[in-house]
Protein backbone atom coordinates (compact mmCIF):
# COMPACT_ATOMS: atom_id res chain seq x y z
CA UNK A 1 0.00 0.00 0.00
CA UNK A 2 1.01 3.04 -0.86
CA UNK A 3 0.62 6.32 1.51
CA UNK A 4 0.38 9.39 -0.94
CA UNK A 5 -0.20 12.44 0.34
CA UNK A 6 -1.50 15.35 -1.53
CA UNK A 7 -2.95 18.56 -0.78
CA UNK A 8 -5.85 20.41 -2.79
CA UNK A 9 -6.98 23.64 -2.54
CA UNK A 10 -9.83 24.90 -3.89
CA UNK A 11 -10.66 29.12 -3.46
CA UNK A 12 -13.96 30.53 -4.88
CA UNK A 13 -13.86 33.10 -6.66
CA UNK A 14 -14.34 35.63 -4.66
CA UNK A 15 -10.80 34.51 -2.97
CA UNK A 16 -9.26 34.47 -6.29
CA UNK A 17 -9.73 38.32 -7.13
CA UNK A 18 -8.85 39.28 -3.38
CA UNK A 19 -5.65 37.25 -4.01
CA UNK A 20 -4.51 38.74 -7.50
CA UNK A 21 -5.41 42.29 -5.45
CA UNK A 22 -2.69 41.64 -2.36
CA UNK A 23 -0.40 40.21 -5.44
CA UNK A 24 -1.09 42.90 -7.59
CA UNK A 25 0.46 45.20 -4.67
CA UNK A 26 3.41 43.08 -4.13
CA UNK A 27 4.34 42.91 -7.99
CA UNK A 28 7.24 44.85 -9.18
CA UNK A 29 6.12 47.93 -11.84
CA UNK A 30 5.66 46.72 -15.29
CA UNK A 31 8.48 48.40 -17.20
CA UNK A 32 7.20 49.01 -20.48
CA UNK A 33 3.81 51.25 -19.01
CA UNK A 34 1.63 51.48 -22.01
CA UNK A 35 0.96 55.01 -23.50
CA UNK A 36 -2.62 54.61 -22.40
CA UNK A 37 -1.99 54.00 -18.92
CA UNK A 38 0.78 56.50 -18.66
CA UNK A 39 -1.76 59.28 -20.04
CA UNK A 40 -4.53 58.21 -17.72
CA UNK A 41 -1.93 58.10 -14.64
CA UNK A 42 -0.53 61.99 -15.62
CA UNK A 43 -3.90 63.38 -16.04
CA UNK A 44 -5.47 62.07 -12.41
CA UNK A 45 -1.76 63.53 -11.09
CA UNK A 46 -2.75 66.83 -12.05
CA UNK A 47 -5.89 67.17 -9.61
CA UNK A 48 -4.39 64.56 -7.08
CA UNK A 49 -2.20 67.33 -5.98
CA UNK A 50 -4.37 70.21 -6.11
CA UNK A 51 -7.21 68.16 -3.64
CA UNK A 52 -4.58 67.45 -1.12
CA UNK A 53 -3.23 71.10 -0.82
CA UNK A 54 -6.65 72.45 -0.78
CA UNK A 55 -8.05 70.12 1.29
CA UNK A 56 -5.11 70.42 4.18
CA UNK A 57 -5.28 74.41 3.53
CA UNK A 58 -9.19 74.24 4.40
CA UNK A 59 -9.29 71.95 7.07
CA UNK A 60 -5.97 73.88 8.99
CA UNK A 61 -8.65 77.34 8.02
CA UNK A 62 -11.94 75.41 9.29
CA UNK A 63 -10.15 74.44 12.60
CA UNK A 64 -8.46 77.85 12.76
CA UNK A 65 -12.19 79.58 12.72
CA UNK A 66 -13.56 77.29 15.05
CA UNK A 67 -10.95 77.99 17.40
CA UNK A 68 -11.50 81.64 17.21
CA UNK A 69 -15.36 81.20 17.40
CA UNK A 70 -15.15 79.04 20.24
CA UNK A 71 -13.00 82.01 22.14
CA UNK A 72 -15.98 84.22 21.40
CA UNK A 73 -18.67 82.21 22.27
CA UNK A 74 -17.73 79.87 24.96
CA UNK A 75 -16.19 81.58 28.54
CA UNK A 76 -15.37 78.62 30.12
CA UNK A 77 -12.92 78.14 26.78
CA UNK A 78 -11.27 81.42 27.43
CA UNK A 79 -11.15 80.68 31.22
CA UNK A 80 -9.35 77.50 30.42
CA UNK A 81 -6.70 78.88 28.31
CA UNK A 82 -6.06 81.95 31.49
CA UNK A 83 -7.91 84.49 29.42
CA UNK A 84 -10.33 86.72 31.19
CA UNK A 85 -12.63 89.59 30.40
CA UNK A 86 -12.63 90.91 26.44
CA UNK A 87 -9.22 89.44 25.79
CA UNK A 88 -10.98 86.02 24.77
CA UNK A 89 -13.31 88.28 21.96
CA UNK A 90 -9.82 89.85 21.11
CA UNK A 91 -8.38 87.06 20.12
CA UNK A 92 -10.96 84.79 18.78
CA UNK A 93 -12.21 87.61 16.80
CA UNK A 94 -9.14 87.89 14.03
CA UNK A 95 -8.62 83.56 14.46
CA UNK A 96 -12.23 83.10 13.15
CA UNK A 97 -10.96 86.08 10.56
CA UNK A 98 -8.03 84.23 9.78
CA UNK A 99 -9.58 80.80 9.44
CA UNK A 100 -12.47 82.35 7.63
CA UNK A 101 -10.05 83.63 5.18
CA UNK A 102 -8.04 80.19 5.30
CA UNK A 103 -10.94 78.54 3.78
CA UNK A 104 -12.06 81.40 1.44
CA UNK A 105 -8.85 80.65 -0.46
CA UNK A 106 -8.42 77.07 -0.59
CA UNK A 107 -10.66 76.74 -4.13
CA UNK A 108 -8.52 79.47 -5.13
CA UNK A 109 -5.27 77.80 -4.45
CA UNK A 110 -7.14 74.36 -6.33
CA UNK A 111 -7.80 76.47 -9.07
CA UNK A 112 -4.31 78.02 -9.25
CA UNK A 113 -2.42 74.32 -9.06
CA UNK A 114 -4.46 72.84 -11.28
CA UNK A 115 -3.95 75.85 -14.02
CA UNK A 116 0.41 75.47 -13.01
CA UNK A 117 0.89 71.55 -13.28
CA UNK A 118 -1.29 71.74 -16.69
CA UNK A 119 0.96 73.86 -17.68
CA UNK A 120 3.90 71.70 -16.84
CA UNK A 121 2.90 68.32 -17.73
CA UNK A 122 1.18 69.44 -21.22
CA UNK A 123 4.04 68.44 -23.54
CA UNK A 124 4.08 65.25 -22.63
CA UNK A 125 0.69 64.47 -22.30
CA UNK A 126 0.19 66.29 -26.14
CA UNK A 127 2.90 63.80 -26.86
CA UNK A 128 1.12 61.07 -25.44
CA UNK A 129 -2.19 61.80 -27.16
CA UNK A 130 -0.83 62.59 -30.79
CA UNK A 131 0.82 58.76 -30.22
CA UNK A 132 -2.40 57.60 -29.28
CA UNK A 133 -4.29 58.82 -32.39
CA UNK A 134 -2.06 57.92 -34.78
Amino acid sequence: MENKESFNYTYSAKEQEEIKAIRKKYERPKESESSMEKLRRLDESVTRKATVVSLIFGVIGALVMGFGMSLVMEEKFAELLGMVGGTAMLVGIPAGLVGIALVALAYPMYDRIVKKERERIAPEILRLTDELMK
